[in-house]
Parts: C-alpha cells; sequence; structure tokens
C-alpha cells in the first residue's frame, strides 16, 4: 500500500543527473509516478545532457537543468554560491517532495542534502551508506546486477508505488516524425522502406569501438543485407561520418542533423541499431526496436542489457572488467572484434525478425 505521505505529495521533485540514456531508462519510474499520482505535478531535476530526453517524457510537467557538484567529473570551480543559488531555487518552488534516483555506484546524499536546505519534507533514495537524516526513507540492499530501469522502479516500490509496466517507453512528438521523414526521403529510403541504422559515438573513448571498424561494418551491412545503411551522431561527427557514407553507395549519414527526439524517430522504423553502449541502444530499448551493442568493459552487461527487447551485447572478456573509466588505459582489448563477426551478428539477428517488425513505432 503507498505510504500516506506519497500519496498526499503534490509538487514532486524528481532528480537524476546523468547522461541522457540514464533518462531514458527513467521513463518507467516517471510514468509509474503519473500513473499512481495523476493530480500531481512531477518536475525532473537534469544534467544538460539528460534534460534533453525530456521532450520524449510527456508523463512530465517540467523539467529543471543543473550540472551537480556532485556528478561532476572535476570540471567545475570551486564556487559554493552555485549550490546555494541551486537550495534557493528549490526553496522558492516549494516541492512537497522528492525522489533521488542514482545508479547501483552512486550516492543519493549530495541531492538529498541540497533539498533537506531547501526545506523538501520528503526524501527518498537508495543508499548503501549511513546518512543520517538526509533522507526519511532509505532503500536499502538493491542488488548491484539490477537493469537499471528495474533499479528505479524498486525504488518507488519500497513506499508502495504500484508498477504496472516495468518497460522504458518514450513518445515521439509529431514533429520529430515528420522531420525523421524528411531526412529519410533525403536519403532515398521512403516511407515504410526497411534500412539499417549505426551509431559510432559514444559519451566517452573507453566506450567507443574503433570508427574504422564501424566503417567496415556500415559498408559490409549493406552489402550483405542489401537494406540502406543510415549513420547518426552528433555535429562534430559529421564530418567524418559523412566520409565514411561517401565510400558506399548503401550508406548514408545524417550525423548532426537529428536532436534527440529526432534520433528517437529515425531508430523508430529501423530494422536493427548497431551502436556502442550509448543513447540508441537505450532508446531502442524504449521504442521496442532490436539492438546490437560493441559493449565495452567499462560496465556489466546485466545492469544496462534489456529484458523487453530483443538486444545482443558484443564484447571480449578482459582482466580489468568492469573497469567504470572514461578512458581505456590500454588498448580496448574488450572491443577487439572483427567487423565481420559484428556483423554475423547483425545478419544471424535480422534473420530471427519476423517479416514485419513489431516495434509499434515508425519513422516514415
Amino acid at each position: 500500500m503507498l505510504d500516506s505521505r506519497w500519496a498526499d505529495a503534490r509538487n514532486l521533485l524528481l532528480i537524476r543527473l546523468d547522461n541522457i540514456g540514464d533518462v531514458v531508462l527513467l521513463s518507467a519510474a516517471i510514468r509509474t509516478l503519473r500513473e499512481n499520482l495523476p493530480q500531481a505535478r512531477l518536475t525532473l531535476l537534469a544534467s544538460p545532457a539528460g534534460s534533453q530526453a525530456g521532450t520524449l517524457l510527456p508523463w512530465l510537467d517540467e523539467v529543471m537543468v543543473w550540472r551537480a557538484i556532485w556528478q561532476d567529473l572535476g570540471h567545475l570551480p570551486l564556487d559554493p554560491s552555485r549550490e546555494m543559488a541551486l537550495v534557493e531555487t528549490l526553496r522558492a518552488r516549494e516541492f512537497d517532495a522528492t525522489i533521488v534516483f542514482t545508479s547501483f555506484s552512486q550516492t543519493p546524499h549530495g541531492a538529498a542534502y541540497a533539498c533537506y536546505l531547501a526545506g523538501i519534507p520528503l526524501r527518498l533514495g537508495e543508499s548503501k551508506e549511513f546518512g543520517g537524516g538526509l533522507l526519511t526513507t532509505e532503500i536499502r540492499d538493491l542488488p548491484d546486477e539490477l537493469y537499471q530501469a528495474e533499479r528505479s522502479l524498486r525504488l518507488l516500490e519500497g513506499v508502495g508505488f504500484v508498477v504496472r509496466d516495468r518497460r522504458p517507453r518514450v513518445e515521439i512528438p509529431e514533429g520529430a516524425r515528420q522531420r525523421a521523414r524528411g531526412l529519410l526521403a533525403s536519403r532515398g529510403i521512403g516511407q515504410g522502406k526497411p534500412y539499417l541504422v549505426v551509431h559510432p559515438g559514444a559519451s566517452c573513448q573507453a566506450r567507443r569501438y574503433p570508427l574504422e571498424r564501424f566503417a567496415a561494418v556500415a559498408r559490409l551491412l549493406w552489402r550483405r543485407a542489401g537494406w540502406p545503411v543510415v549513420l547518426t551522431g552528433s555535429e562534430r561527427e559529421a564530418g567524418e561520418l559523412g566520409a565514411i557514407a561517401s565510400q558506399s553507395p548503401g550508406v548514408s549519414s545524417i550525423s548532426g542533423r537529428t536532436r534527440v527526439e529526432d534520433l528517437a524517430a529515425v531508430l523508430a522504423g529501423a530494422r536493427l541499431v548497431v551502436c556502442n553502449d550509448s543513447l540508441p541502444m537505450h532508446l531502442a530499448t524504449a521504442l521496442g526496436v532490436p539492438s546490437l551493442v560493441t559493449f565495452s568493459g567499462t560496465d556489466r552487461e546485466v545492469q544496462w542489457e534489456s529484458p523487453y527487447t530483443p538486444t545482443r551485447l558484443l564484447r571480449r572478456g578482459t582482466p580489468c572488467s568492469p573497469c567504470y573509466r572514461m578512458e581505456c588505459p590500454y588498448h580496448l582489448e574488450c572491443l577487439e572484434i572483427a567487423p565481420e563477426e559484428v556483423v554475423d551478428a547483425a545478419e544471424e539477428m535480422l534473420r530471427s525478425l519476423p517479416l514485419e517488425q513489431e516495434n509499434g513505432e515508425e519513422a516514415a
């Protein structure tokens, strides 16, 4: 049964200060809160990167953006007034409850302390270490091996919220669908036509399968599958991906041409997404699109591999895994995978899929 204090909450602050993919995986928890508290106002406090997923989460009323010192990798200067400004901003909003969502390796106590100083009376989080009274409800003993979306749901169930649908989901705005159709049409891919997506980027070097191998994967996919291959990526990657596309008639690039919601719309119509451990992996899960992931040794597969959508992770076992590093100090031996092996796995996945992919989404 839902704790009466939470049942009465009407102005909730949800905190997840990680990357875009982490916010996408939070979608099941956000949807659960909306279903349990239909009259409440839900505000997400997200990082500048994570906030970009807000357009795909219609259950939210608002997204606030903040770069928090307790999530910083050493780039923010010493400036306590910045955190005091956050406290005053939260105080002025008069939230009556906050939920701090974290991964297994993160502490909720930095965020909880800011919320305590802001006078937010209810504070929920999961923790392995003692935090005194910073959290009014502290959930303990969640297994490290939990899928990350599941971890957020277990936190909510700890105070009695009822979860009806555990799968991450996103909703694509119609404008994004139209832009995706236009982008694909400009690359010769008409509405309803099959295509594959290859996304070579990732948030850090330690998770990136080498670009020259991704180039070989894209060319081989076109030759073997006979379907167009669409390269996606950031504006910073547009030049390199454009050069790769120019080397094969069946490969095209829309790198730098998509916002997060546009990328989701492009992925929604794909037969298969080939990517690193990065945003497209999690969007594919939320869209029901199969994905093949070159998954480095930075993390444990079980925490990120979707139990809801056909997903296959490729990596070499190494003694240093999981390392949780942004930069590999060695030679990315965990991603020492031949392009032919990646394409063999892709073909195997494609053969196992129904002729009409039942993902419930369509870009074109």
